[in-house]
């Protein structure tokens, strides 16, 4: 097999492709073909060692894949050899093979394909466990996305839409917001020309009729954070799902006071760990949305796994809507 391979975490330059033995699986592990394998920003963080999670090294970066089995360890029998699955795992993903538990793969229904598969489980269930369960969100709620270009961004926007919500889109660019219009989102913000604090936030009240929404998603972190939550409404939620913006943001407790509104924690992998069995319900019924049309990733572009390090300078210039996948 061959990988990318992580010898010191100083970042993307210090990758290297290699020639490595192909791994046997050990009991409750499968050997899995790599067909496709999708980037995410933590992706970036554990190959520059600031991601919370630092494995031991080497390791090979690439948390979300999806491909074929090969070979199934000992024990395990809910997989079968030649079966198509999705995982997400942390790392392993930018290689020919990968040796995975057998419990965090996701077996793929006919008509999920290893491209959209490979995009799918992090973004889609991350903005699930956010809206849907962190959230609690309602049908005719309104919703503010921010960062909603992104991968989590368009996951969420089609989640919300097929909820019932009403969803606003905040991007960076106008064609950052045409492509969320075009999935589905009722109104879009530009950044740009609505710049924090004072404009975003006049946005933002015309959008919702002074109202202010009923939730914030919030991948991005950052100066757009404190005005998006002086902006929310009566008993509203908001959902600190990331920091793609490099900076943390600090609120005025008092913010969450004056408005009965509720500053709530998403960490879907945590979700996933301690609550198995309710996020393999989740990801059955995000399978079906996605069979049934309501969803589907949005890829930005597809790399030979070759040109990995090109894909993370793209990733980098913020320029990315939706995922980039690497394919074989």
């Amino acid at each position: 097999m061959h990988a990318w391979l992580c010898e010191n975490p100083t970042g993307v330059d210090a990758l290297v492709w290699k020639e490595l033995p192909t791994p046997e699986p050990a009991p409750g592990e499968v050997l899995i073909e790599i067909q496709a394998a999708s980037l995410n920003f933590p992706d970036l963080l554990i190959v520059q060692n600031k991601y919370q999670m630092k494995p031991p090294l080497p390791f090979v970066p690439g948390s979300e894949y999806a491909g074929v089995v090969r070979k199934l360890g000992a024990g395990v029998e809910d997989l079968s050899i030649g079966q198509n699955v999705a995982c997400l795992t942390g790392t392993g993903g930018f290689a020919t093979h990968v040796v995975a538990a057998a419990s965090k793969c996701m077996p793929l229904p006919d008509g999920l394909g290893h491209v959209d598969a490979a995009a799918f489980i992090m973004t889609y269930g991350t903005s699930w466990h956010a809206l849907m369960d962190r959230g609690q969100l309602q049908a005719g709620e309104t919703v503010l996305i921010l960062g909603a270009a992104g991968g989590v961004g368009t996951a969420a926007i089609q989640i919300a839409k097929a909820a019932g919500a009403r969803v606003i889109a905040a991007a960076s660019t106008d064609e950052k917001c045409d492509l969320c219009r075009s999935i589905g989102a009722d109104l879009t913000i530009n950044y740009t020309t609505h710049p924090a604090p004072t404009a975003f936030r006049d946005a933002i009240k015309a959008a919702t009729d002074g109202k202010g929404p009923d939730l914030i998603y919030d991948p991005i972190g950052g100066d757009f954070a404190e005005p998006a939550f002086r902006s929310i409404g009566w008993r509203g939620r908001y959902l600190v799902v990331g920091f793609a913006a490099g900076a943390i943001p600090a609120l005025p407790l008092n913010l969450m006071l004056l408005k009965g509104a509720s500053l709530v924690g998403v960490f879907w992998g945590e979700f996933a760990r301690r609550e198995p069995e309710a996020n393999a319900d989740m990801l059955d019924q995000l399978a079906r949305w996605y069979l049934d049309g309501k969803i589907k990733p949005v890829i930005d572009r597809t790399l030979p796994m070759a040109e990995l390090k090109q894909a993370y300078a793209y990733m980098g210039s913020r320029g990315v809507k939706g995922k980039v996948v690497m394919i074989r």
